[in-house]
C-alpha cells in the first residue's frame, strides 16, 4: 500500500528532541499509541531499543538480549518485533565501518518518533499542509481526533480486523492533510465495499478522484457514483 510520508519542520524538531541521549519518554507516546493501534508490548519494545541504544550503546541487541528485559514470552516479544518492522515503525538499517571494512545492522526508531510527532503536530494545529494533493476540499477545518478514532471503528467493522499502524495514519492524513471530510471518507468506503475492493489504495483513488471534480459532499459523491455507474 502507497503511503504518503508527512514531512515538517516541526516534527521533524519533536523527533530529534527525543532521540536525543537521554531516556525521555514524551506524554506524546502514551496519548497516542492507541491511535497508531499499537499494544503496550509493541510500545515496551519501541521504548527498550531506545534504552539500548541511549543507555547501553547497543543499536542492535539480540533477540536474547531483548527478551530479557521483557516479562512477555520470546514468541510475543518477536512477532511484536516484526510487526513493527513490517509496518515501518522500526526500520532496521545496513551500515559500514569503513576502518573494519565490515558491515552491521542498526535499529532505527525514528520512524515511530516521527509518527508519533505528525499525530501531536496535528493535535496543535502545527502540521504542514501536503502540496500535491487537489485543493477545493482542504479548506476546512482540521479534525477533532474523535472523527479520527470513530473511522477507525467503522473501517475495522467493513475489514472484519484491526487496523494497522500505516492504515490508521492513512486515515489521519486524508483527514489531516487532505481535508476530507469524515461523512465523504464514509462514502467512500462504502463506494469500496460495492465495488468489492475493500482495500485502502482503491479508497484513497476514489477520494482523489472525487477532489479532482470537485465533490464535496455526500449528496455530490452519489450524483457522481450515478454517472459513473451509468457510463458503464
Amino acid at each position: 500500500m502507497e503511503v504518503r510520508t508527512h514531512s515538517g519542520r516541526y516534527e521533524d524538531g519533536l523527533a530529534a528532541g527525543w532521540l536525543d541521549k537521554t531516556v525521555t519518554i514524551p506524554a506524546a507516546v502514551f496519548k497516542a499509541y492507541r491511535r497508531l493501534r499499537l499494544s503496550e508490548l509493541d510500545v515496551m519494545v519501541l521504548l527498550h531499543l531506545l534504552v539500548f541504544r541511549t543507555v547501553d550503546g547497543v543499536e542492535f541487541p539480540t533477540p536474547e538480549q531483548l527478551i530479557g528485559r521483557l516479562s512477555a514470552g520470546p514468541d510475543e516479544v518477536m512477532a511484536s518485533l516484526e510487526r513493527l518492522v513490517k509496518e515501518g515503525l522500526v526500520e532496521i538499517e545496513q551500515r559500514l565501518d569503513p576502518e573494519r571494512d565490515v558491515h552491521y545492522e542498526v535499529y532505527r526508531i525514528e520512524p515511530f518518533f516521527r509518527k508519533i510527532a505528525a499525530l501531536e503536530a496535528h493535535e496543535t494545529g502545527k502540521d504542514d499542509k501536503a502540496p500535491d494533493r487537489p485543493a477545493g476540499i482542504g479548506s476546512a477545518a482540521a479534525p477533532s481526533a474523535k472523527a479520527a478514532d470513530d473511522l477507525f471503528t467503522v473501517f475495522e467493522k467493513e475489514f472484519g480486523r484491526p487496523l494497522s499502524p500505516m492504515e490508521c495514519e492513512t486515515i489521519v492524513q486524508w483527514l489531516d492533510e487532505d481535508r476530507y471530510p469524515e461523512p465523504l471518507i464514509r462514502a467512500a468506503l462504502k463506494e469500496a465495499v460495492f465495488a468489492g475492493k475493500v482495500y485502502f489504495k482503491y479508497i484513497d483513488r476514489i477520494l482523489l478522484e472525487w477532489a479532482r471534480n470537485r465533490v464535496q459532499t455526500v449528496e455530490q459523491a452519489k450524483e457522481y457514483a450515478r454517472r459513473f455507474h451509468g457510463q458503464k
